[in-house]
């Protein structure tokens, strides 16, 4: 059987790049292939215009997507161009999905992602793929229990 196919933009920090190879792995051992459209290392843009960066590059990439998946690691939060991401995302009604990163134990997340997300999942391939399709919605902690503190989060088109 093929993989499903789905254009994803993975929103996360440069210093983590090493692993998303891990995270486009996982999903495609459980059935999904993700084109990823975020920018890394490996594709770089030289541009220094912060608004040229955000209206020209990051936003027709995150257009061309269903989903953005934030990849959460600890020094995510701390990131404005990850929190301008989720913003864009979520105005233009993608749906968003937090993933701790793989042996992450709990960290900060960042404040865009608290309140606007459709889900907040651990290292689970079939529970990311459920919550790209939007069947698994929630925020829970990397090891799959319910986050104590509940977050509460804005209205969002698929959720």
């Amino acid at each position: 059987m093929a993989n499903e196919i789905k254009n994803i933009f993975i929103s996360h920090i440069h210093e983590d790049d090493a692993g998303l190879p891990d995270l486009k792995n996982l999903l495609e051992k459980h059935g999904m292939e993700a084109r990823n459209y975020s920018i890394t290392s490996d594709n770089e843009n030289n541009a220094k215009d912060p608004d040229y960066i955000k209206w020209e590059i990051l936003a027709p990439r995150i257009d061309t997507c269903s989903t953005l998946v934030v990849y959460i690691t600890p020094d995510t939060k701390s990131s404005e161009w990850v929190n301008w991401e989720i913003d864009y995302a979520f105005k233009m009604e993608k749906i968003i999905i937090g993933v701790w990163e793989q042996g992450c134990k709990g960290c900060a997340i960042p404040e865009a992602l608290e309140e606007c997300h459709s889900a907040i999942v651990g290292w689970n391939g079939e529970k990311i793929i459920d919550a790209v399709n939007g069947a698994y919605k929630g925020s829970y902690n990397p090891d799959g229990t319910p986050m104590s503190k509940p977050i509460t989060f804005k209205r969002h088109p698929c959720g």
